[in-house]
């Protein structure tokens, strides 16, 4: 080996580990969005417990489809992300590890009926707007499955979820698939409507978890080992009568509602804590009470619907770690 070679292979070792310190150096970018499970985190961000835990973060409020897109494009370190959600980016290239489940749904996803429909069943024959290919239209699949019809029972119309509520009021269509906060939004704007069916119907369907780029939790891992370890912080703080009013009120500011309205919201979201999770991504079973489990459903549905091709998500169980919360003592 010549010297200059020697000098410039040394000069990009030094350069490559500096760029790791400078890297390592700055905060954590975690996404997260208008849903209970990850607004959770604004507790322990108000209360400094980030800091207590020796780790430097940084939480970015963003809307959901936009906080994905910026995980997939390397602009933040995570991101919450539904299970599903997890699969169709991991199936077009941009997969991340959940290490953590803050949550599943308990009956913040619903489907709202008009006034004068007082079960799913009625809905047979009935129009009803979904985001095609998304949750809820999954959601639908389900409550249709168990009430004893199929989707060619009824007429699916693709409405971007932000617009169900208008969709109903309009009488566009009889019925809505859609999830917190645009279901309250739809049950606010039209008076007499129900929901027929929710995702409390169906527990473990919808997780809601902390996805994590590859690079990142291969670079920073004792840092997500600190994040990880604030979490049944959180869920105490939140569960703890002497303290549930003032984590509502960090939460609710977050969104601009009152605490009491938050306190309502908060009861259709389960959140899970570290023990949860510790059975739920370690256990072998294909029930929606393991995330495993859940992933076969929504893959299954994502294969079904043509989201992506068959066998294209690769392996399911690959896309959790559960080493994270196997550690937090």
């Amino acid at each position: 080996m010549t010297a200059a070679l020697f000098r410039n292979l040394a000069a990009a070792a030094l350069a490559l580990a500096f760029s790791a310190t400078l890297r390592a150096a700055e905060p954590l970018k975690i996404g997260y969005s208008d849903w209970p499970g990850w607004i959770a985190w604004e507790v322990a961000i108000q209360k400094g417990w980030f800091k207590e835990a020796g780790v430097d973060v940084e939480f970015v409020w963003m809307e959901y489809v936009p906080s994905m897109d910026a995980l997939a494009a390397g602009k933040l370190d995570a991101t919450g992300m539904t299970n599903g959600d997890a699969l169709v980016y991991g199936a077009n290239g941009s997969k991340a590890i959940c290490i953590l489940a803050n949550d599943y749904s308990d009956g913040n996803d619903m489907i709202i009926a008009k006034p004068g429909i007082n079960s799913l069943k009625d809905l047979k024959g009935k129009k009803i707007g979904v985001e095609v290919n998304f949750v809820d239209h999954l959601l639908l699949l389900k409550a249709l499955e168990i009430n004893g019809l199929k989707e060619s029972d009824v007429t699916l119309v693709n409405v971007a979820t932000n617009d169900t509520p208008q969709a109903l009021a309009s009488g566009q269509v009889d019925a809505i698939g859609c999830w917190h906060p645009i279901s309250g939004q739809a049950l606010k704007l039209v008076p007499g409507s129900k929901a027929v069916f929710t995702s409390k119907d169906v527990p473990g369907l919808i997780y809601d978890c902390l996805y994590v780029s590859p690079a990142s939790l291969s670079t920073r891992k004792a840092d997500w080992q600190k994040v990880v370890a604030v979490w049944p912080r959180v869920v105490a703080f939140i569960a703890d009568p002497k303290t549930q009013d003032e984590a509502l009120g960090y939460m609710a500011k977050r969104v601009g509602i009152t605490a009491a309205e938050y306190k309502q919201i908060m009861g259709g979201t389960k959140l899970l804590s570290i023990a949860d999770n510790v059975t739920r991504m370690t256990k072998p079973t294909t029930g929606l009470e393991s995330l495993v489990g859940s992933n076969t459903v929504v893959n299954t549905f994502n294969e079904t619907v043509g989201v992506y091709a068959k066998g294209k998500a690769g392996d399911l169980a690959s896309y959790f770690d559960a080493s994270f919360v196997t550690a937090v003592k």
